[in-house]
């Protein structure tokens, strides 16, 4: 099939059929599930899709780039979480205390979720990584456990009602610090997993892209102190400048793109990207470009991997990951003060995994540190997780004019 047709059979099959239904349930769902959901059903019924050009040259690249914009606008939505309300009379909390519950969130699952699957998932045929060792196939499978998913949740706290937004808000302070330490744990995975072997090999470009990324961040510290209401257009000339540099750094480090276009958007400077339209972006990439980029991970899944043992094993990774991320904030929560349906109500937000989890499943796919089951079971999870957010918070939080009561 010439390439332009299979590209239009692309997007009618992973953009256009999600987008209808997503509109036909009004939008109950996230948009980026349905096209996963897409391409695993193609994929466990081995539909002949291959005879139509799917996935297409054209339709892989769009789509590629698209994920890269939406890791880049993800660094930049660090700095793009709602502010506190004047009339938000939930406790302010300390940065230590802050820091401290955001730690506590993420190793907590990470911790709990690494040892479980070490000694009960990997045992399982099929869960043996590839190209590393069991135990880092393990913390692979613990971190993606662990995420929270920043840029869904930004979308979830917009929508919530105004009673409801000041827990989304302390949420989205600790799912900043999450998504952060989700895409450094990433980085130190892959450092881990090569061993000594990745600094063999250097061919001097290494130390390039190290002094492009110093120079950036450097950079951006600068514009922050000293350039702080620039000209639009230089923002904009700046912003793919930051994208390919951070892409190009981190590959030519031996880490995933993903990863450099995620930082990348973080060492922005905020003033900068206060004037950039990055939901507008976001939302654009992706409702009608990334999905091309979800249905192909669905579609890679390995059909004959999605058994019944794996299906099982998929929902005992949800019921870990959901009881692990809201009994970590249960017990150690961000803020003095917070009674107990809070607690849940914030840990029921950050158990969603969304866009950020199926990003680091599939750079951990990709690398060979987890198994195609461990894959299909990851994808399976980030989908049910992201769809039992919104009944979980509503489910636990406290009614919306005594949501901040003790």
């Amino acid at each position: 099939m010439p390439k332009i047709l299979a590209l239009f059979a692309d997007v009618i099959i992973f953009v256009l059929v999600p987008w209808g239904f997503w509109r036909l349930i009004n939008k109950t769902i996230p948009i980026a599930v349905i096209p996963i959901l897409v391409g695993i059903l193609l994929a466990v019924t081995h539909a002949p899709v291959q005879n139509l050009g799917i996935p297409s040259l054209y339709g892989t690249s769009i789509g590629w780039v698209a994920v890269l914009i939406l890791a880049f606008t993800a660094g930049l939505e660090m700095w793009q979480t709602p502010e506190k309300e004047q009339d938000d009379p939930l406790p302010t909390p300390s940065l230590g205390r802050l820091l401290g519950g955001a730690l506590v969130a993420l190793a907590g699952p990470f911790l709990i979720g690494s040892v479980l699957v070490y000694y009960f998932f990997l045992p399982l045929r099929g869960w043996t990584p590839p190209h590393t060792t069991p135990l880092i196939g393990a913390m692979s499978v613990g971190l993606c456990m662990a995420v929270s998913a920043l840029p869904v949740l930004i979308g979830v706290v917009r929508e919530l009602s105004p009673g409801h937004r000041p827990i989304g808000h302390l949420a989205l302070k600790l799912a900043v610090v999450d998504d952060a330490a989700l895409w450094i744990g990433l980085a130190a995975l892959q450092f881990v997993a090569k061993g000594s072997a990745s600094l063999k090999g250097w061919t001097g470009l290494e130390f390039v892209a190290i002094a492009l990324l110093a120079g950036l961040a450097l950079a951006g510290s600068w514009a922050t102190r000293n350039l702080k209401h620039p000209p639009l257009w230089v923002i904009w000339l700046a912003v793919p400048i930051y994208l390919a540099a951070g892409s190009w750094a981190s590959m030519q480090l031996g880490l995933h793109e993903l990863i450099g276009a995620y930082f990348a958007g973080a060492i922005m400077p905020p003033s900068w990207v206060r004037r950039l339209p990055v939901e507008q972006v976001g939302t654009f990439s992706l409702i009608w470009l990334a999905p091309m980029f979800f249905g192909h991970s669905g579609l890679h899944i390995d059909g004959d991997a999605l058994t019944w043992p794996s299906v099982i094993a998929s929902l005992m990774l949800v019921v870990l990951s959901v009881i692990t991320k809201i009994g970590a904030v249960f017990l150690f929560p961000p803020a003095a003060g917070l009674n107990s349906r809070l607690r849940l109500s914030i840990g029921a937000l950050l158990q969603c995994k969304g866009l950020m989890e199926i990003v680091a499943a599939t750079i951990l796919h990709q690398q060979g540190m987890i198994s195609e089951f461990a894959f299909a079971s990851l994808m399976v999870l980030a989908v049910i997780s992201t769809v039992l957010t919104g009944p979980l918070f509503r489910l636990v939080a406290p009614k919306a004019p005594e949501a901040t009561t003790r």
